[in-house]
């Protein structure tokens, strides 16, 4: 440990504090900073070189006197303390309390930046888990152990559609009394930062919850920290308690941001659109902490929300997310803009692992033809829609407004629904054979003869 005076700095501004060089300080070490009033702020090397070393502190740097400050360099990384009651416990992205109850007493710290896991002892994400939204649950459904982002863009209702999916998901069967979620939300407004807490507290759910808040006027170095200390604190529960977790983080973008200005900050060479040429390895080290161990029971499975600037799928931010994850939930500006919600755009929507989750034994043994059908129909319905739109409705055959029908039911009643309507994966599969009875039987070439024999409506034209 070291006691430096701070008569050695250079300047002092905007949070940052930029000393004399001391020797053997590693970026990412943890300080402690005294001010002349005996108040303790925390802060993080986020640079060192032979002649300087430039701290970020996370209070800011305000009434900082030079004269009478002192340094604590701690030559250790950021440690969360542990336990099994940060359930039900709300944090900002440093791990201290944001709910006015006492700090977390433990002698167990575990360094954020988590511990390297050996590929070779990933097990295989399977099981389902069930989101109560059909969009999701019926055509993209989410595995234990997977890694599934949901693409957003500008003023969308991505923060409602991740306060829902915390409030309903579950797991089916004996093992439901063994999930929870950690919940992380860093750059937020406060007003997003009391919706969660409120629609949590509301909903009754906050007690099998740890929530990490960042605002968006607190430091950029503590942003860096909220998804670290929320995958750390995961990694305890699934891997030390045997739970089964499920992690939603928002918004990666203001993640990708803070990221940049720090690397900005660190005189970092830039790469596309001003972002550091080490975004894809930093967000694969984060991403790639869900998963399941083999011989372990419990799991990790990662709902990162992204805003794609400009609706941009092809920005940085989306383009390598989509690279280190399973498929993509996409909200659309279009369904939003007609009143739908939550607006997935289900088509270019992906899950990979998703037939591996459902089927026989673990959701319904017609869930995977009836997924495959809504799919069909629905694209041969927007095919039918686009042409409606060049020559008219009333030229279309008798078939294709029968399409067009399904289509504006599909959108109305299976991807829209309510944002506290909690669907079961039998509800939502039932609701699917209604909308699937609209059409001919000719047209549903998906799904077998047995399963339109027991779930047809038989009302098909």
């Amino acid at each position: 440990m070291k006691n430096i005076e701070f008569r050695t700095a250079t300047s002092v501004q905007g949070g940052l504090v930029v000393m004399g060089g001391v020797p053997g300080v590693a970026a990412g070490s943890r300080v402690q900073l005294r001010d002349h009033a005996g108040r303790i702020r925390s802060g993080l090397v986020i640079r060192t070189a032979d002649d300087a070393v430039l701290v970020e502190v996370f209070e800011g740097t305000n009434e900082l006197d030079l004269e009478r400050t002192w340094v604590r360099f701690l030559d250790e990384p950021f440690k969360l303390p542990l336990s099994r009651d940060i359930m039900g416990r709300v944090f900002n992205g440093s791990g201290l309390p944001r709910d006015g109850r006492p700090p977390i007493i433990s002698a167990d710290r575990r360094d954020v930046n988590g511990e390297p896991l050996n590929p070779a002892a990933r097990a295989y994400p399977r099981e389902f888990i069930q989101t109560g939204i059909s969009a999701i649950d019926g055509m993209n459904s989410l595995t234990r152990g997977q890694k599934l982002p949901i693409f957003s863009g500008g003023g969308l209702p991505h923060n409602r559609v991740a306060a829902q999916i915390v409030r309903q998901a579950k797991l089916l069967g004996e093992e439901a009394a063994e999930f929870v979620i950690v919940f992380a939300a860093f750059g937020a407004s406060h007003a997003d930062a009391r919706f969660f807490q409120e629609s949590f507290e509301e909903s009754g759910v906050l007690n099998k919850v740890v929530m990490f808040l960042n605002l968006a006027d607190e430091p950029v170095i503590e942003r860096l920290l909220t998804p670290r200390a929320a995958l750390t604190a995961a990694e305890y529960l699934a891997f030390d308690l045997d739970y089964h977790v499920l992690v939603v983080m928002t918004d990666m973008t203001a993640y990708a941001e803070a990221l940049r200005e720090v690397a900005v900050l660190r005189g970092d060479v830039p790469a596309r659109k001003g972002y550091p040429g080490y975004l894809y390895s930093d967000l694969a080290e984060l991403y790639e902490r869900a998963g399941r161990i083999k011989n372990r029971r419990g799991s990790i499975t990662l709902i990162p929300v992204l805003s794609m600037p400009s609706d941009d799928i092809t920005h940085p931010i989306p383009d390598l997310t989509g690279y280190i994850t399973e498929g993509q939930i996409v909200l659309g500006r279009e369904l939003a803009n007609q009143g739908v919600y939550p607006p997935v755009t289900v088509l270019p929507s992906l899950s990979r692992l998703m037939k591996d989750g459902i089927g026989k034994n673990f959701t319904r043994e017609d869930h995977p033809h009836v997924a495959s059908q809504l799919f069909a129909s629905y694209a041969k319905a927007l095919e039918v829609r686009g042409l409606a739109a060049i020559i008219g409705a009333e030229e279309l055959s008798d078939a294709d407004r029968l399409t067009l029908q399904f289509a504006d039911a599909f959108e109305r009643r299976f991807i829209g629904q309510g944002e506290d309507e909690d669907r079961s994966i039998h509800e939502t599969l039932n609701l699917a054979w209604d909308l699937l009875s609209m059409l001919p039987l000719a047209s549903l070439i998906r799904v077998s003869e047995a399963e339109l024999a027991k779930y047809h409506k038989g009302n098909a034209a």
